[in-house]
């Protein structure tokens, strides 16, 4: 009784902390805003990087650099992808792992209403 006593004093603390902005709402924003930086730049530069290359090899016209070009995009392609997924699997993840709480406070953050994160 006096662990789950603790442990709801404690993630009220932790909600009080994610609700205010000076506090654990600050750390979660920036770190949400990292990982959607993650989530959408590294897959967009591999695209774009992937793209470049294959062009590069189109305007030299060689059929052994585009074929090589081609596999290299293909490849970038797959990693981009496997970035994106990467992340939302690891966020769903977290959601089904995490408490109630946690699902609040890191959905919370960022949004004009953060004092009504329960």
């Amino acid at each position: 009784m006096i662990y789950l006593y603790e442990r709801g004093v404690l993630m009220n603390f932790l909600i009080d902390l994610c609700s205010d902005k000076e506090g654990l709402g600050q750390v979660v924003t920036l770190l949400k805003n990292v990982v959607t930086l993650i989530q959408w730049g590294i897959p967009l530069v591999l695209i774009v990087f992937g793209l470049l290359d294959l062009g590069k090899a189109v305007m030299a016209g060689k059929e052994d650099e585009m074929k090589k070009a081609q596999q290299t995009l293909i490849k970038r392609f797959m990693y981009a992808v496997a970035a994106f997924l990467i992340v939302a699997l690891v966020t769903f993840a977290m959601g089904l792992v995490g408490s109630t709480e946690w699902t609040n406070c890191w959905k919370g953050t960022g949004s004009a209403n953060i004092n009504t994160v329960e």
